[in-house]
């Protein structure tokens, strides 16, 4: 192992810009991946806060009494989809929309009579905020003698359900894709710095130097490319990030995990890029 990492050094040292090179284009092809990464992870947190707020509200009737309000809350707030019920009385929703409509003050202020009614505030837990669980909660819900109407926003929150739908099955082919076209960017970065060493393979063939032997040293170049080539795409990635940060709109940067898969998928795709390459060769020799 000693002399499989002495040769993959010197091997950087003898061909500096070849080894730069095949570095740069592993690190352009996994740029792409990580501007993707960068915008999927950005597309799902700004579904996740969307989601967060769906929220059912129940409308009782003005006659309803307070033991029916009561049970309907505790059966309610028992499911195992709820997260919590808020009761606000028809008082509480005057002063709400006095506060969050500014501009019909004027109405607000003329009324003799309250016209909003009392309603029961439905969140949903983490996990259960889907289509399904807001439509058997809102049925439920709804089949109480003394609910007047029960809101969900059914036309945003379908569409806000089928856009993560698309958004997942996006991220899963283009996802792909591009791990594709890396996977032939870096397989053809290598395979030119092999190809220009196809003499030393046929020399250290001729004295008796077994496949594993030849090997090692040229998985290690690899390996070392393609951890260079991993780390130069993080920082493009960064630098992309900052500077749309700082002049377009706000960014979530990418979490750490992804960071180290992604570098480490460098370095994975440059051992199987040189040693495929290796292979072929060692077959012709």
């Amino acid at each position: 192992m000693t002399y499989a990492l002495r040769e993959a050094v010197a091997a950087f040292r003898r061909a500096p810009v070849l080894t730069g090179l095949a570095s740069s284009m592993v690190g352009l092809a996994l740029f792409v991946v990580g501007l993707f990464a960068l915008a999927a992870y950005n597309l799902g947190e700004a579904l996740h806060l969307v989601e967060e707020r769906v929220e059912i509200v129940v409308y009782l009737r003005d006659d309803a009494r307070n033991q029916e309000i009561e049970l309907a809350h505790g059966e309610l707030s028992s499911l195992p989809e709820v997260q919590e019920v808020h009761y606000v009385s028809k008082e509480a929703a005057l002063e709400n929309a006095r506060r969050d409509l500014p501009e019909l003050g004027e109405v607000f202020a003329d009324l003799t009579v309250n016209p909003l009614p009392a309603s029961l505030e439905v969140r949903l837990r983490p996990g259960y905020r889907t289509q399904e669980a807001v439509d058997q909660v809102s049925a439920l819900a709804a089949a109480y003698a003394f609910v007047e109407d029960v809101a969900f926003g059914r036309d945003w929150v379908e569409k806000l359900f089928a856009l993560r739908r698309v958004a997942a099955v996006t991220v899963a082919v283009l996802g792909t894709a591009f791990a594709l076209v890396a996977t032939l960017i870096i397989g053809t970065a290598l395979k030119i710095a092999v190809f220009a060493r196809r003499e030393e393979i046929y020399i250290m063939r001729l004295v008796g130097a077994k496949d594993g032997f030849i090997r090692r040293p040229f998985l290690l170049e690899g390996a070392m490319a393609g951890f260079l080539g991993g780390v130069l795409a993080v920082l493009l990635t960064y630098l992309t990030f900052r500077v749309v940060y700082a002049f377009l709109f706000t960014l979530e940067w990418i979490p750490t995990p992804w960071v180290v898969v992604g570098t480490l998928a460098g370095v994975a795709f440059g051992v199987l890029a040189s040693g495929f390459s290796v292979r072929r060769h060692l077959r012709e020799v």
